[in-house]
């Protein structure tokens, strides 16, 4: 193909390569400070508080767990709760049985019989299937407990995960939630799961351990962590209009005067996508909720009465817009040049500082992975130096792909919402 050589278009194309490399080098050095706090989290986190004494008094816990067509997997998380090391007349299991189609409902009856704590809340239409944030608000409103703690229908929480959950957030009156660690049951499956779980751990050691040290800011994630009932009730529970509930509560949460804690020390754990269509469908469905939940706050954005959560929004909203605008550009250029169509004429050691991002960017994410107790293994470092190529790239599909579903649902009639509920095995 014959090079387009107008200076008109060589200079375009000049400039938006050093916006692009701008905008991913920001983002570079954000991650490079994130990845130390997480560090400092970590060495706090082991120096703290014995997490094994044990509580003057222990409050009332109401767990929740939301599920829908679960009978993969649902035995063998209540199963999880029954073992949890918490005093029993304190505690009550809510299994809210949204609609299942499936042998779910049989299961939790069988369950029943042998789990005197656990309660099945079984909803129909028209109340039911209406999504996961309507499940829990049901649920919430039938339970009992002084604080609630949620768990996906997949999860297995270590036995100690809601005493450590309990003992954080009772010690702090401007604690709103205490988010646990998740991590990967089924790690092994596929070099698919192997990507998730390395993703999952730095997001959860550089994102949530980094900003919590340095910020104070933790974003809730869908499982595992506990909020006061005071709380829910006082902002009105669940956003039933919000794709993903958990970070839409996150900043509620902060814009109540309160803040959240992440606490590594309450683990559960859970399983991952295991295919490639199951993984693109619940990825594009967290991609399009945090896309309209930053283009709502941003668009509020001087509404908002807290300096970190207003700041929090902006980064998140810088990632998803203008650092994903500067890999497309990044992209398409080198693209171009390979198709000998343009041409950067710009001087600069660019193959020198694009080698020291990579370099920065394999650095943070095998650092963080390395905070995990058996994570920093020779294999992970070779997954890591490869996500970047393979895995990460796919990330462009997810927010190309959501935010033409979050467009398409904006100008439709009907924006009501349903499950999605990701597809489980019986792993």
């Amino acid at each position: 193909m014959a090079r387009f050589t107008t200076a008109k278009f060589e200079l375009l194309v000049d400039k938006l390569f050093i916006v692009s490399m701008t905008a991913t080098w920001i983002i570079l050095f954000y991650h490079i400070f994130l990845t130390f706090g997480g560090y400092r989290h970590f060495v706090d986190t082991l120096t703290g508080k014995d997490m094994e004494e044990e509580m003057d008094e222990y409050p009332s816990i109401s767990i929740l767990i939301p599920a829908h067509n679960e009978e993969m997997v649902i035995g063998r998380t209540v199963d999880a709760m029954s073992r949890l090391i918490y005093p029993w007349e304190k505690l009550e299991i809510i299994v809210i049985n949204d609609c299942s189609s499936d042998r779910t409902g049989e299961i939790l009856a069988e369950k029943c019989k042998k789990i005197p704590n656990l309660q099945v809340l079984t909803l129909v239409p028209p109340e039911g299937a209406k999504g996961k944030s309507n499940a829990l608000n049901h649920g919430l409103a039938v339970s009992k407990g002084e604080y609630i703690v949620i768990y996906d229908a997949d999860n297995t929480p270590e036995r100690r995960a809601v005493m450590h959950l309990a003992q954080e957030i009772v010690q702090h009156d401007d604690l709103g939630a205490v988010v646990g660690k998740f991590r990967t049951r089924n790690k092994e499956v596929s070099w698919l799961t192997r990507f998730i779980n390395i993703e999952t751990l730095s997001f959860q050691w550089l994102l949530q351990a980094g900003r919590c040290h340095f910020f104070g800011i933790t974003t809730i994630p869908g499982t595992n962590f506990i909020i006061r009932r005071s709380l829910l009730e006082k902002m009105g529970g669940w956003n039933t209009q919000a794709l993903t509930e958990d970070t839409e509560l996150t900043v509620r949460i902060y814009e109540s005067g309160y803040r959240i804690y992440w606490l590594p020390h309450a683990v559960t754990w859970e399983q991952e996508p295991e295919t490639l269509r199951v993984w693109i469908k619940q990825r594009t469905r967290w991609a399009q909720g945090n896309m309209w939940i930053m283009g709502h706050y941003f668009l509020n954005i001087f509404h908002l009465h807290n300096s970190r959560i207003r700041a929090d929004v902006l980064y998140f909203t810088f990632t998803y817009f203008v650092f994903f605008l500067a890999v497309v550009i990044s992209d398409a250029i080198f693209v171009l040049g390979l198709m000998d169509i343009t041409r950067i004429t710009i001087s600069g050691p660019f193959v020198v500082i694009w080698l020291l991002a990579y370099i920065l960017f394999v650095a943070e994410t095998y650092l963080s992975l390395s905070l995990e107790r058996g994570e920093g293994t020779r294999l992970n470092f070779f997954l890591t130096v490869m996500m970047y190529f393979t895995y990460s790239q796919l990330w462009l599909i997810l927010v190309f792909k959501a935010a033409f579903l979050l467009l398409k649902r904006l100008f439709s009639k009907d924006r009501s919402f349903h499950w999605y509920k990701t597809e489980r095995s019986s792993r």
